[in-house]
């Protein structure tokens, strides 16, 4: 099942994605629910599927996918937690003890088939393919062997970052990351009684070469011990969303750097989602 938010003309609305369509969940549930945050948040996933066994409403060609989710309480994402990031950095430093993370805000992300903007502020927009975890259940100090518990479904994510954006103060990573539209969220969620067992393959590809692939098993630290960690100094509430972290092969790590730029194409394919694909375009400033 493949869960996506859409725009057809000036109407927006939500459904579920199927190979001949979409079915609309916006028109046959009457307000009822008016989101998929509140197809998370009200843990509607089986009247869902019920629905979607009807026929389609829309024609694929006819609708604009959106990011699946336009807003959420918290967005956190994880740095540095496949190992050969962390030696990428040639500074000598050890493995991490914890999670390094940071957060996003909603309109730093843009949605499947839209463009990534790069602004006029620099030209150092720079691509990360990474699985997003779409939290389903409230928790705090989840034990890492239950984090399964709190997870309702899984995305793909294109983390794109403002490299020189990023050290402009001894700590502070947030400019780099929270540009408007410097980053990508989609194409759906996939619910994770949907997901194949085991890792998860992430590729990136720009204009069809890849550039980053690798599997969830060699992270750093696990998804079990990132849902550990946050939940610890914070309650992780239906709607949250978590960036897992990026395999090696970002631009930056290039010599010389390999910075995007307008017309390029990306593609973040996640075993068992799909691809995220976005075209790369110059913000305009009016």
């Amino acid at each position: 099942m493949k869960l996506v938010s859409f725009s057809k003309g000036a109407t927006r609305s939500f459904g579920v994605w199927l190979d001949d369509g979409i079915v609309d969940l916006g028109l046959r549930v009457e307000g009822r629910l008016r989101s998929l945050r509140e197809v998370i948040l009200y843990e509607a996933l089986d009247k869902v599927r019920e629905m979607a066994e009807g026929p389609i409403d829309h024609a694929a060609d006819d609708v604009q996918l959106d990011k699946p989710l336009s807003e959420w309480g918290k967005c956190f994402c994880v740095g540095v937690n496949y190992p050969d990031r962390n030696a990428e950095y040639k500074d000598g430093a050890e493995a991490p003890k914890y999670p390094s993370l940071f957060v996003r805000f909603p309109e730093s992300l843009t949605g499947p088939g839209m463009p990534i903007l790069r602004p006029p502020e620099s030209v150092q927009l720079d691509y990360e393919g990474e699985v997003v975890l779409v939290i389903g259940k409230s928790g705090r100090r989840i034990a890492r062997d239950r984090w399964a518990d709190h997870v309702f479904g899984y995305t793909a994510g294109n983390e794109g970052t403002i490299r020189d954006w990023l050290r402009h103060g001894k700590f502070n990573v947030t400019p780099g990351k929270n540009f408007a539209a410097s980053g990508a969220l989609g194409p759906w969620i996939v619910p994770a009684s949907a997901m194949p067992e085991g890792p998860l393959s992430v590729v990136t590809r720009v204009n069809g070469e890849t550039r980053q692939s690798d599997t969830t098993d060699r992270m750093i630290f696990s998804f079990g011990v990132i849902l550990e960690y946050i939940s610890t100094f914070c309650t992780l509430e239906p709607g949250d969303i978590i960036f897992t972290g990026t395999p090696t092969g970002a631009g930056a790590r290039f010599d010389p750097p390999i910075w995007l730029k307008a017309g390029d194409e990306v593609e973040v394919e996640v075993s068992g989602i799909g691809t995220l694909h976005n075209v790369i375009a110059d913000e305009l400033i009016a």
